[in-house]
């Protein structure tokens, strides 16, 4: 009634009389939903009819403090701390502006006196919790919210704020233990579920998730996050089926997205069903064309399928999205080899090496392509980059050795012929599969069958 009073009083500028309790009320819902300037505007006439009131000065200090105006609020602060030097607001106030102004430790200091000084500890600790994670102390954080959570079950910022700290701390075991303890003490608790069910998956232990976010679901049969996860738990598990059956009910749940799509789409693809793996791929980029993922999986399938132009055009639209993914470059050159677009694989190629990708199969593959068209000289020098960062690779030896011999390197050529044989004879078959005419040839073949019988 005192806000729909102060809305009106204000629609038809008249001055309406509010005790001290109306105006905090008020100063706060507007704080609480944002509305700053309503929440001056009654915070100056509340301080016209109630001059001296003390709480409101200490809403006018968190208004400064909202509005960065931190040495008005140490100066008002000074004063109110004259009147009442007891008053564990005023450390709480202290302690939020030091804390405004990093210096975290003070906070905690502020904040430990303001605990001696009332019996209403919830909030206090929740703040001493906050202060902690500012300094990755997570055990101290963890043992606030804590006690927050067993004052106050319900209390789920705080309860995911334990979860936190023991997942930064990688204590997976021992938050299932606590939640164990919790959910004695609170056994209908969907997010308490959720939350056991997600700590085991972290461990891989999905047979216990499973069992955890089947109670949640029961508990809860709308809560979305719980098909989820159990969905998910399910692929690993390798029961795709199932986890399918799961996703759609968080589709009936709530609004379609596209990660429940892409999700449907993997499960398909892993049961074969490609036809309809590609739907939900479709599905996926329909709902959010911004989602790279999405194109990659199309690509993916469609270059499986030797449909190379729907997988080109579906590449080209990752890359749209991300052109310094050097996964897509890859993929983008892969299917280009396919197309026989020999100067978009290479570029490709060359794009995933400027963007770090040091892989060596990148480098031979752009070998490999440049050797196809007859660049022997750039294949070489792109072969001698692989080698300073992969040592002792057969794969990059016999390459060598075929393009040095190529060029009439014979010397290096043979050296690294003998360097190949040393690290792996077996893999000399890439010669005979890239480099026939070199295999042949009567000097090599001679090379290779000596190396053999002395190595017998």
């Amino acid at each position: 009634m005192s806000l729909v009073k102060f809305e009106s009083m204000l629609k038809t500028n008249s001055v309406y009389f509010f005790d001290l309790t109306e105006f905090e009320e008020i100063i706060i819902h507007y704080i609480d939903i944002g509305k700053h300037s309503l929440a001056k505007k009654a915070l100056n006439l509340g301080l016209e009819q109630h001059p001296d009131s003390v709480d409101l000065k200490l809403l006018q200090i968190e208004i400064y403090v909202f509005e960065n105006k931190l040495d008005l609020a140490k100066e008002l602060l000074l004063q109110i701390e004259i009147l009442e030097p007891n008053n564990d607001e005023v450390f709480i106030q202290k302690a939020t502006i030091l804390s405004k102004e990093g210096k975290h430790k003070e906070a905690i200091l502020y904040l430990n006196k303001a605990l001696t000084l009332t019996d209403d500890k919830e909030d206090i600790w929740s703040l001493l919790g906050m202060e902690y994670l500012y300094l990755d102390d997570y055990e101290n954080a963890l043992l606030c919210f804590i006690n927050c959570v067993f004052v106050d079950f319900e209390d789920y910022s705080s309860l995911y704020n334990v979860l936190y700290c023991f997942d930064m701390q990688q204590k997976h075991q021992e938050a299932i233990d606590f939640l164990n303890d919790y959910i004695d003490k609170n056994p209908y608790c969907e997010v308490a579920w959720h939350q056991i069910g997600r700590q085991y998956s972290v461990l891989k232990r999905y047979e216990e998730a499973l069992i955890a976010y089947d109670f949640a679901v029961i508990i809860d049969e709308s809560f979305v996050g719980g098909y989820l996860e159990k969905a998910k738990a399910l692929e690993e598990l390798g029961e795709y089926k199932e986890a399918i059956e799961n996703y759609l009910i968080t589709l009936e749940l709530d609004d379609a997205t596209a990660f429940a799509f892409i999700r449907i789409g993997e499960c398909h693809q892993k049961l074969e069903n490609y036809d309809t793996a590609i739907l939900y791929y479709q599905k996926a980029v329909h709902e959010d064309p911004l989602l790279d993922k999405g194109w990659l999986f199309l690509a993916n399938l469609y270059l499986d399928q030797n449909n190379y132009e729907k997988a080109s055009y579906s590449i080209a639209k990752a890359l749209k999205i991300d052109e310094s993914n050097s996964l897509y470059w890859r993929r983008y050159s892969e299917i280009k080899l396919k197309l026989s677009f020999f100067e978009e694989a290479i570029n490709g190629f060359k794009k995933c090496l400027f963007l770090g990708d040091d892989d060596v199969n990148t480098f031979i593959a752009l070998s490999d392509v440049l050797a196809f068209i007859g660049e022997f000289e750039e294949a070489l020098s792109v072969l001698f980059k692989a080698q300073k960062m992969h040592i002792n690779l057969a794969e990059i030896e016999y390459r060598l050795a075929a393009l040095s011999l190529i060029l009439n390197k014979k010397k290096i050529g043979t050296i690294h012929l003998i360097n190949g044989m040393k690290i792996d004879y077996e893999c000399h078959i890439i010669l005979k599969e890239l480099y026939p005419t070199i295999y042949f040839n009567k000097n090599i073949q001679k090379l290779l069958i000596d190396f053999k019988k002395a190595t017998e």
